[in-house]
């Protein structure tokens, strides 16, 4: 569970940083407002994972289902940031429904992280 933790944190930090970036681009770039949604993403989700790992790590969540959460987090903010920022600077999405696809998956780590606080775990 350790590399898992790992990887979940480093990221978290690429997360953090292109959110941070994104951020920039969204204030000092011409008409590119887009990019907002897509940095908030990027860090609200970050945030997330590094808690929903020290949880699992506190015993406070069970530690299957938090870590199903956590990378559904990571993907699903990938996903759609990713398709938002090359909409903005390549004129085309990642694929069809892309970010659609990264809200509903971080829709269902949302609820797999309130499933994983209340399952009885050892």
């Amino acid at each position: 569970m350790m590399a898992a933790f790992r990887l979940l944190i480093a990221l978290a930090g690429l997360m953090g940083a292109a959110g941070v970036a994104l951020a920039a681009a969204s204030a000092h770039g011409g008409d590119a407002s887009r990019l907002a949604s897509a940095s908030a993403m990027l860090l609200f989700h970050a945030t997330a994972i590094l808690a929903t790992v020290a949880l699992i790590e506190r015993g406070l969540l069970h530690g299957g289902i938090g870590l199903v959460a956590a990378f559904g987090l990571a993907i699903g903010a990938a996903l759609f940031a990713s398709d938002v920022t090359l909409r903005q600077y390549a004129g085309h999405g990642l694929f069809p429904y892309a970010a659609p696809t990264g809200g509903t998956t971080m829709i269902a780590s949302w609820l797999a992280v309130t499933l994983a606080a209340v399952v009885r775990h050892k």
